[in-house]
């Protein structure tokens, strides 16, 4: 069975509860941190964790943040290939595009041209018709 990624009820039951859940646990977090603890004793509620993690959890996931921006950065510049690697013009998928065989309106196919194809069609001057 292909999956849909298109709107259905079931998406929609699911996307609800889980908005519900979201603020019901974002509720829970501001009592938790804004609310004395004497107060959260009183009611029963005795198994908290201190109250210094309110701020240092959200603190915590903003700099897991900010490092993921620049470790995904740092990792695509290890992974790139350098300029003087013939892996940045041309791939093992690359199919030539002949363009002989295209009529003068026609939509070019998709594929790649070679780099001389692209230094012609960029750099060469072209007679123009006066």
């Amino acid at each position: 069975m292909a999956s849909n990624p298109g709107p259905t009820p079931e998406r929609a039951i699911y996307g609800f509860v889980l908005f519900l859940f979201s603020y019901a646990i974002f509720g829970i977090y501001l009592i938790w941190a804004f609310v004395p603890q004497a107060w959260l004793t009183a009611i029963g509620l005795t198994y908290w964790p201190q109250k210094s993690w309110a701020i240092a959890i959200p603190v915590y996931f903003s700099v897991c943040i900010f490092f993921l921006y620049i470790f995904y950065t740092a990792y695509n510049f290890t992974i790139t290939k350098p300029l003087n690697s013939i892996h940045t013009i041309t791939d093992k998928y690359a199919k030539p595009v002949v363009s002989e065989d295209m009529t003068n309106n026609s939509v070019p196919p998709i594929g790649d041209l070679s780099i001389s194809e692209v230094n012609r069609r960029l750099y060469q001057v072209q007679p123009t018709d006066r």
